[in-house]
């Protein structure tokens, strides 16, 4: 008797006899004398109990096949081998032409689905064949029938579906303190701790490369300037102790020399141990100042995956007022401005500035001199964006001033906008942690299938009972891919878990991640949430009170189902705003085809980022602010705010910080600012032009404008996919 079933992957789960019925029902569906129940039941039954106690997928379809040759019924036997046999059949024809296209390197939305990946490339054809043919494995052997019906149906996405086998997990926020302290190995040679800046710069970015190899998401550092701050003063030491070798004299007694702040200064008119430390503290300076470039520099060349994607990095700084510490902030800040290589922008890394009340960003705050710099520093490169740890929900009771260590209890975030912070089965940090896995639910189909209901009240409640039911598919699929994730071996994951999630020092190689990765998160997200309302109300959130009120009752209503499907399945869940890159138009496509053009719903090649007020609509930053804020309290799993300002930003910084005020008065938990800037593609010249059509400084016309995709910067628009090329088309200037 069949108790137990190896699946395809692997996997061994118990013996459903019910999906023997179903195939061969299907099969008899297809001929012309239909069902026949009784031989259905005779036929199940006969291989339930006959077959061995474990049995492979595959043995147990060849049972369905002998047992329906030897039946009276062989036009079923037919059917059901012939459908077996279409399948793998048009599961080729797929892949041939699929891989044509990336061969030819013909731009589509499977070529230009990641805009910082280069699909172009060899070693991005590569990365792009295996994910194309690892997505069709994922659908026949890892997602059970409902889950596939919703991915199929264009209710659902499973986001990283391709790396779904390798049972990765997304993200993590590195505690770079363990590596820079002890060193660590990647599995290749291990690599020492760090003495000085320059090493420590390294390491970070080595860290940051070696997880992404290891992880399908984002690789971010929660606390940049506290991690760095320390290798400050062991550079100021070796300075001093280079001027003790020079002068044949001890100056030990200036090894802890108080220092308020590392600033170069002239040493004319300085004498004594006053002139040694300030040629110190110059020679510090000029070192962190190079290890900074070089940390940034290496974060746009060093390649990962194959070589064909720089790092997906984020790092997190801001809130420590050390000496050592705003050091670190003001060369980072001072090198970001001055750009990389030919004087461009830098795409990487994503840098998000710690915002705090008495901390970083009222006049008196230590750190309120940095921050001013920090929003010129914006006004020209986009980055850093903010982070707002005082709004309510990013606060933690754990955090205390005079806590050197005060960094555990700050939120931090990365790459378009993840978050991790609530934990219900460890400590309440970002550090250490990361999303496991999400997916998103097109909330706009749900909406379009309950339009036709003339009744606004039925036609509501009928839209919360289809939300209600796939909240149900994709809590359900997020589980099951984590317990397929449980199943990893330490031993897979050489740096991320031996060095850097939260727990792995209780693994041996040979144990499974199973007792440490409960701390991550998994996301349900959604997109959309503009056209869903067109749909329900017939205008969006932007335009009509009555529309907002329904859309924070929309996403209360998710936020609440997550919090219960922590309770169930004794996970973490969270609603996440959805950075729709790809998905954007994959979504609208399907829709469109079934139901046509829809006016405010599906007549444009996009669905509205997540709960963002539509990029076309014209509206000011703080009605745009006033809506959009409340949703980030709901959406704990990450989300963002974005203003669209006109003209040349990089002479006026209050503009960039009137946004953050804004952040502050309405209680945004992240957000940025888009502007204009013109990047030559020969020569790497920057401007803010509204219009340039030539260089000015080498007559090129190959002129491109960088922009921000979801919440990353992008080098070209010649890799993005047409669905956000149309977006950014549409985006107007919030005034």
């Amino acid at each position: 008797m069949i108790q137990t079933v190896i699946k395809r992957d692997g996997r061994i789960v118990g013996f459903n006899e019910e999906k023997i019925a179903t195939a061969i029902r299907k099969a008899m569906l297809h001929t012309d004398k239909g069902e026949d129940m009784q031989l259905i039941h005779q036929i199940t039954d006969h291989i339930s109990f006959r077959g061995a106690a474990q049995m492979t997928v595959e043995a147990i379809q060849d049972m369905v096949e002998l047992e329906l040759m030897k039946s009276s019924r062989k036009d079923v036997a037919q059917k059901y081998i012939a459908y077996r046999n279409q399948r793998s059949i048009a599961r080729k024809a797929k892949t041939r032409d699929m891989f044509l296209e990336i061969i030819n390197i013909k731009s589509n939305d499977v070529t230009r689905e990641n805009a910082n990946m280069n699909a172009d490339t060899p070693a991005g054809m590569m990365m792009k064949f295996a994910s194309e043919t690892t997505k069709p494995f994922v659908d026949d052997y890892l997602l059970d029938e409902e889950i596939l019906n919703a991915v199929k149906g264009n209710y659902l996405h499973i986001h990283d579906k391709d790396y779904y086998p390798t049972k990765s997990l997304t993200c993590v926020q590195h505690p770079l303190d363990r590596i820079l302290t002890h060193g660590f190995s990647a599995g290749h040679g291990e690599s020492r701790p760090a003495k000085r800046i320059e090493t420590a710069s390294i390491l970070g970015c080595i860290s940051l490369e070696t997880a992404q190899n290891e992880m399908h998401g984002g690789q971010a550092i929660p606390a940049f300037d506290f991690y760095l701050a320390p290798y400050v003063r062991h550079s100021f030491i070796e300075e001093v102790q280079t001027l003790e070798r020079l002068n044949g004299a001890d100056y030990s007694h200036l090894y802890q020399t108080e220092l308020d702040d590392y600033l170069s200064r002239p040493l004319d008119g300085l004498q004594g141990d006053e002139r040694l430390v300030q040629h110190a503290v110059n020679q510090t300076v000029a070192r962190v100042h190079q290890a900074m470039e070089a940390f940034i520099h290496n974060m746009n060349t060093i390649h990962s995956r194959g070589g064909n994607q720089v790092v997906f990095s984020s790092i997190n700084y801001g809130t420590d007022t050390s000496a050592e510490g705003r050091c670190i902030i003001r060369e980072l800040l001072n090198s970001t401005y001055r750009g990389v290589g030919n004087g461009e922008t830098a795409i990487f890394p994503i840098q998000i500035w710690k915002k705090k009340r008495g901390v970083s960003y009222l006049p008196d705050d230590r750190n309120y001199d940095l921050y001013q710099l920090a929003c010129k520093v914006t006004a020209r490169r986009f980055f850093p964006n903010f982070l707002n740890l005082d709004a309510t929900f990013n606060q933690s009771k754990e955090w205390k001033a005079d806590d050197p260590k005060r960094y555990l209890h700050e939120v931090a975030t990365m790459g378009c906008r993840t978050r991790v912070f609530e934990n219900r089965f460890g400590p309440q940090t970002s550090v250490g942690r990361g999303n496991l896995s999400f997916s998103t639910i097109n909330i706009v189909r749900l909406a379009i299938e309950c339009m036709n209901i003339a009744k606004p009240e039925e036609r509501i409640a009928r839209f919360f009972a289809k939300l209600d039911a796939m909240l149900d598919i994709t809590a359900r699929q997020l589980h099951e891919r984590m317990e397929f994730q449980k199943t990893a071996f330490a031993k897979q994951f050489p740096l991320l878990m031996s060095s850097l999630w939260l727990g792995c020092d209780q693994l041996r190689p040979d144990d499974t991640i199973a007792p440490v990765i409960n701390q991550g998160t998994l996301g349900i997200g959604f997109i959309g949430l503009a056209e869903c309302l067109v749909a329900l109300t017939g205008k969006h959130h932007g335009e009509s009170a009555e529309a907002q009120e329904l859309g924070l009752k929309i996403i209360t209503y998710m936020r609440d189902r997550a919090n219960e499907f922590s309770e169930k399945y004794q996970h973490n869940y969270s609603i996440l705003a959805t950075p729709a890159e790809g998905l954007s138009g994959k979504f609208t496509r399907a829709d469109r085809q079934q139901f046509g053009v829809l006016a405010g719903i599906t007549d444009r090649e996009y669905y509205t980022n997540s709960n963002h007020v539509p990029v076309y609509y014209k509206c000011s930053a703080r009605h745009k602010a006033e809506v959009e804020a409340p949703y980030h309290d709901l959406t704990r799993g990450g989300h963002i705010f974005y203003v669209e300002i006109d003209g040349d930003a990089t002479h006026n910084p209050e503009a960039i910080m009137r946004v953050v005020d804004m952040m502050d008065r309405y209680n945004i938990g992240y957000g940025s600012v888009n502007h204009n800037r013109n990047r030559c593609m020969d020569c790497g010249y920057e401007n803010s032009d509204d219009h340039l059509d030539a260089c000015p400084k080498c007559g090129s016309t190959r002129i491109d404008r960088l922009q921000r995709i979801t919440g990353y910067l992008v080098g070209t628009t010649d890799r993005w996919n047409k669905a956000k090329l149309a977006e950014l088309n549409d985006r107007v200037i919030h005034q």
